[in-house]
This record gives C-alpha cells, structure tokens and sequence, in this order.
C-alpha cells in the first residue's frame, strides 16, 4: 500500500518568521493545538488562558481586528507557560516560577497578593503579566 502526502504545507518560514503560525479570518481564529472559544466574560476582561490548554476571547472584540491578534499573542504567552509548567492557575493560588502566591475573593473581586498586597487578577504588575505584555512588542 502506498503512502501519499496531503496538500498540507505546514509552517511557512520567510527570513526566519514563521508565517502561518496562527490564522485569523472575519469569523474565527485558529491556532494549531489550541481551541479558541469566543464568550462573555467579565466587565473589562478580554482574554482568559486556561489549565486545560484553551483560550477564551471576549465576544467584545472585533473579530480580525488588531486588538483581536494582541490578545491572542498575550494569552498564548500564559498558555505556552502554563504547558510549560512555568505558570500555574489554581481557585486559592497562582504559581509562577515556582512561587506561590495566594488568591481569593475580596469584596467579589480576584485578588492575588503579591510582594505583601493584594492586587487584582489581570494587574500589570505581576511578574506574569508583564512577560505575556512583552511578547505585543
């Protein structure tokens, strides 16, 4: 029996950059090995990368649009660490590089202490946050 490729290209490299990494259209993304669902979430939240390796876009943003790649781009961030087992997401802690830190609801809101404070989930001043901010430049 003989064995016979698909028409499948795979990656396309120009100059080093992948070129087909992720594919965006006006109706939905996709990203090989990662289930991108669209959903409501909270007021203010855009994305969310799960422990189950899925990815949730705000039903806010435009599909296609810039905002859209960007969000993307930073929860894939959180995503390829958390496969990596450089981030961990739990109900009562966050771990990140092997530190721990606490987490609960504080007059309804996600909190997360960090250096002695609470701070809200999503603040740009944990060390996670902004490394996934790093990767929109």
């Amino acid at each position: 029996m003989g064995f016979k490729l698909g028409k499948e290209k795979g990656l396309q490299v120009d100059g080093g950059e992948i070129k087909n990494k992720m594919s965006f259209n006006k109706d939905n993304v996709s990203i090989p090995g990662v289930p991108v669902f669209r959903k409501d979430l909270g007021e203010g939240i855009m994305g969310e990368a799960n422990m189950d390796g899925s990815i949730y876009l705000s039903n806010n943003i435009e599909p296609g649009s810039k905002e859209e790649r960007e969000v993307l781009i930073h929860e894939m961030r959180h995503a390829t660490d958390m496969k990596i087992g450089k981030l961990k997401y739990e109900d009562d802690y966050i771990k990140y590089n092997g530190q721990t830190h606490a987490r609960k609801t504080i007059n309804g809101e996600d909190m997360i202490q960090y250096d002695g404070e609470w701070l809200e989930a999503g603040s740009t001043e944990f060390p996670w946050e902004l490394e996934a901010n790093n990767g929109n430049k």
